[in-house]
């Protein structure tokens, strides 16, 4: 299976136009047979969960099983008649854990494999509305532990409803950075415990990728380069 992750970015004053991209693209996304899984999102304003959208940032994910992955060209026409800045990725599951609207989108992965290069990481959650507030009152202090964590590249939040269904996209230059991060560091391997605990979640999913390809820009740079 592969998978491909497309962070597009509207020119100012053209937001709008990435908010009507989430209801036209559906169709052409449905009637594309080859497309397995797919999501219209939006971005936070920062790197991780945001409750502040970012109104110019979209993105889409798409998967296939048989590897021959296309954006549907209607699509690819809407952003280039917008002028908007694409940062596409390509991606291989390799490893994971849980469900995306009750279904194992990306295949049934194994928790665990031998790589260790470069990885990508989706967190996505969604969150119980009795648990809104533990949630969030957690969530900036994790977003800043992350972006000084020893490996760790960039990062992107994205979510299908603001506050309720949010995920984060994170890029590291290693498997065992990303590891350390996650389970070495205190306050985040405490807050992972208390998902649990408390159940914070209705639905969670957690999935490992290897990159593949990474092509376009953001903000005028390419914020993750493949060394072959």
């Amino acid at each position: 299976m592969i998978a491909t992750l497309h962070i597009v970015r509207y020119p100012a004053f053209l937001g709008w136009a990435g908010f009507l991209s989430m209801a036209i693209f559906r169709l052409p996304l449905w009637l594309n047979r080859k497309i397995s899984f797919y999501k219209l999102m939006g971005c936070g304003k920062n790197g991780s969960f945001d409750k502040t959208p970012d109104l110019r940032q979209w993105a889409l994910l798409l998967t296939a099983e048989n590897g021959n992955l296309q954006t549907p060209k209607i699509i690819t026409y809407w952003w280039r008649f917008f002028g908007c800045e694409i940062w596409e990725l390509e991606l291989e599951p390799i490893e994971g854990h849980g469900t995306w609207d009750q279904k194992a989108v990306f295949g049934n992965l194994p928790k665990q494999t031998s790589y260790e290069g470069p990885i990508c990481v989706l967190t996505r959650a969604t969150i119980r509305f009795s648990q809104l507030g533990r949630f969030w009152s957690h969530v900036d202090a994790i977003a800043d532990q992350m972006s000084g964590a020893k490996g760790f590249i960039t990062s992107i939040g994205i979510g299908e409803v603001p506050w309720v269904k949010q995920a984060t996209f994170s890029i590291w230059e290693s498997k065992a950075a990303m590891k350390d991060f996650a389970y070495k560091m205190q306050e985040h391997a405490t807050v992972i415990k208390k998902t649990y605990q408390e159940k914070w979640y209705s639905e969670d999913m957690f999935v490992r990728f290897r990159p593949i390809k990474s092509s376009g820009t953001l903000k005028g740079t390419l914020p993750f380069e493949i060394k072959l």
